[in-house]
Formats: C-alpha cells, sequence, structure tokens
C-alpha cells in the first residue's frame, strides 16, 4: 500500500475559520481537488452558502473561499489508505500536518470546523495536545461525504450553516 499526502492548504493571511478534512479521498487525489467527488456536498454546500458552488472552476471556488475568511485543510498530512474511507485509514501510517506552524502564520483563525468525525477525532488526539494555543472553538459538522447518507442534503445545509455567522461562545 502507497503513502497517500494531503494537498498544501488554502487559506489567505486573513482566514478566520478553517474548514478540516481527514484526507483527500482517491477522487480528490486524481483531481487534484479538495472534494472532487461529484456526489461530495461540499461544493454544493459551499455555494448554497458562500457562491463558491460546483457550477464555477474550481480555482474560483477557492477564491469564494479566501475572501470569505475561510481556510481548507486536513488534518492528515500523510498516511496508507486502500480505499477512500476514512475507516481504512491505517492508523500506525497517520502523519499530522504542521498546525502550530499553520496557526502562527493564520493567527485569525479562532474556529475550527471539522467535516466529520474522522477528522474531528484525529484533530483532537493527534493535534490538539500540541497546540499551545487552541483555536477558541472547535466543531464537528455533518460529513458532506457520498459515504454519510444518514442526513439530507437540507439538514447537511442548516448545520454547515454555522460557517457563515459562528456562534461567539
Amino acid at each position: 500500500m502507497a503513502l497517500i499526502r494531503c494537498f498544501a492548504p488554502v487559506a489567505a493571511g486573513d482566514a478566520r475559520l478553517l474548514i478540516l478534512g481527514s484526507m483527500p479521498g482517491k477522487a480528490s487525489l486524481q483531481a487534484d481537488q479538495y472534494y472532487a467527488h461529484q456526489r461530495n456536498a461540499f461544493w454544493r454546500i459551499m455555494g448554497d452558502l458562500l457562491g463558491a458552488g460546483p457550477e464555477l472552476s474550481y480555482p474560483a471556488r477557492l477564491e469564494k473561499l479566501t475572501a470569505a475568511g475561510v481556510a481548507l485543510w486536513d488534518v492528515i498530512a500523510a498516511c496508507e489508505r486502500e480505499s477512500s474511507l476514512d475507516a481504512d485509514i491505517v492508523g500506525a501510517t497517520v502523519r499530522p500536518n504542521d498546525f502550530p506552524a499553520f496557526f502562527a502564520a493564520h493567527p485569525g483563525i479562532d474556529h475550527v470546523f471539522f467535516n466529520g468525525g474522522a477528522a474531528e477525532a484525529s484533530f483532537r488526539r493527534l493535534v490538539l495536545p500540541g497546540l499551545k494555543a487552541p483555536p477558541r472553538r472547535l466543531l464537528r459538522l455533518p460529513s458532506t461525504s457520498p459515504a454519510h447518507a444518514a442526513l439530507s442534503y437540507t439538514d447537511k445545509l442548516a448545520a454547515w450553516s454555522a460557517i457563515v455567522a459562528p456562534p461567539i461562545n
């Protein structure tokens, strides 16, 4: 099994919130784009909330996100995984991204939103203990993956609306 690597973060210096996935799936890795699987709801949700929908080119979507103060990255820098499922990540091979350096370069980020439970669990286990000044708010949102079909699109969109007006507390 080959080691797979995540993408570089998408973030402007004035980012105010960070959306974290666990590790890109096969479709994303092949396309070299975040959330490239055609049935992943991420870009449809970003379209409804921030005007960064799938009808735009990928660079235009990223530009809309950064203009809105949104940064995008993954918790895991590299790992081995047979399929696109988070459950198939080989735990002993996981290496987290360098979050102390990332947060130092993006000091305005005080909200981190997780795209699903695997991203949250990985961040809390691998990253949070090593942060001297963790972000003020951490919130898990329902996964936008097509593998997470338990919620309707409407329910996912309602939960994800937290990125537009993050709670103050």
